[in-house]
């Protein structure tokens, strides 16, 4: 229901213009002229939504989900670029001319002045070089820093330069209530940056490094302590954004799942894997280095669930949220039923072998050494159904953390094998 009610406020939302407008009472015009405003108002409402869908709102991510928010974001970003590309095409020849003094309620005319126009051609240039940028970052090869600074900056001058274009080129834009409505939507939408990098930082508390080691050759395991405040209350199986040796107000801070348990104290863990940036410098990290957390985030999270058992499928790295709702179940006395299935691609990437059930793990490897004993492979259909019977494909809980081509497979095969949507937590690396 919470997806859906995200949905419902999402339409209202974006159609709140088209609706005011359409109470002005201006005299219609030709309807290709009416449908080209309308996926233009469309398309600057639905951009303004953006800033608040990819803002960091625990409320959001806590209850609906991060993976659900960020997949709504970038769909709704292509639908916005498509309908903001195509809505000048609807005018025809209406958007230039000369002095039309018979076309006096602008049935005709969208404008004759071209600074009107300008700052609309300048959002249809930067728009879709946003999108670009945000789809392809990871064949870009680009610093994640650099990106956020230049998707954030991006965002901004489109807003600015869609609302300068829709009062001053906008037929039914002028109007004072559509005035006031956008006004009022475009400061919603920079004032959720504003939150996410002022006031955020300002409520930000100091954390100092406790302890850190390598505990793969591409895998670091780090250990903050919170410096005179009681810690992070957050849920096994939650993220948080870490930042080391900047300020608060920093860009140099990336989403990690934490490892640690709530129960086990205030120290929190994280289990990293050199992957390039920050994650490439772990080696310069030393204990009592100054730290910054902002969370937790995530829905992903076992508690207050019914289900008589818990099927944990954690892929590489995947594995750090995996091991705090391990944790947490054994400190809490839990007794529901829990099932691990854990993929690397090399035996030595497997980290706290020794902490992980004994009975009820599965561990498997693409790339097994000779005399390996365990599963081998990827994790897929045929792994999933030599693990679990019907029942238990009918009755538990599956939770799901790694690779987006091992998420897609194995969401793909539980919904193919009865298991509802209501009944799979996920958490994605990547969000191409």
């Amino acid at each position: 229901m919470k997806p859906l009610l995200l949905i419902l406020v999402y339409i209202f939302v974006v159609t709140l213009p088209l609706g005011v407008s359409w109470l002005s009472g201006a005299p219609p015009r030709i309807f290709a002229a009416e449908l080209g405003t309308g996926l233009g108002m469309l398309a600057y409402a639905m951009i303004l939504v953006e800033f608040v869908l990819s803002g960091r709102f625990r409320r959001v991510s806590s209850e609906i989900g991060m993976d659900v928010t960020m997949r709504f974001h970038q769909v709704m970003a292509r639908v916005a670029l498509v309908f903001a590309l195509v809505h000048p095409f609807f005018y025809g020849g209406s958007l230039v001319g000369g002095q039309r003094p018979w076309d006096q309620t602008r049935v005709l005319t969208v404008t004759t002045d071209f600074s009107a126009l300008s700052t609309g051609i300048v959002a249809f240039l930067l728009l879709p070089t946003l999108v670009a940028l945000a789809a392809f970052r990871t064949q870009l090869d680009y610093k994640y820093e650099t990106w956020r600074l230049m998707h954030g900056v991006g965002a901004v001058l489109i807003a600015g330069a869609l609302m300068h274009h829709a009062l001053a080129a906008g037929r039914y834009s002028a109007d004072p209530a559509m005035v006031w409505l956008w006004g009022g939507m475009t400061a919603v939408a920079v004032g959720s940056l504003v939150w996410v990098y002022v006031v955020e930082p300002l409520r930000a508390r100091p954390w100092r490094v406790a302890k850190i080691k390598r505990l793969t050759p591409r895998q670091w395991g780090l250990t903050l302590r919170p410096e005179g405040h009681d810690g992070l209350r957050y849920k096994a199986g939650q993220f948080a954004w870490l930042s080391i040796g900047h300020s608060a107000f920093s860009l140099d801070e990336n989403p990690f799942s934490i490892s640690s348990a709530p129960a086990a104290g205030a120290e929190v863990s994280f289990v990293i894997k050199e992957l390039g940036d920050f994650t490439g410098s772990l080696d310069q990290v030393k204990p009592g280095m100054r730290a910054y957390l902002d969370g937790p985030y995530g829905s992903m999270s076992v508690e207050g669930r019914s289900e008589p058992g818990i099927a944990l499928i954690a892929g590489g790295v995947g594995i750090a949220p995996m091991l705090s709702i391990l944790n947490q179940m054994r400190l809490t006395g839990d007794s529901r039923r829990v099932r691990l299935i854990y993929g690397n691609r090399l035996e030595e990437q497997i980290v706290f072998r020794e902490d992980l059930p004994r009975e009820d793990t599965i561990l498997v490897l693409s790339e097994p050494p000779v005399g390996w004993q365990g599963e081998t492979g990827m994790i897929g259909p045929d792994l999933l159904d030599g693990s679990f019977t019907d029942d238990e494909f009918a009755e538990w809980l599956f939770v799901l953390c790694g690779p987006p081509i091992m998420m897609d497979t194995v969401e793909d095969h539980l919904i193919a094998c009865g298991v509802s949507s209501g009944r799979i937590l996920s958490e994605r690396f990547d969000y191409g």
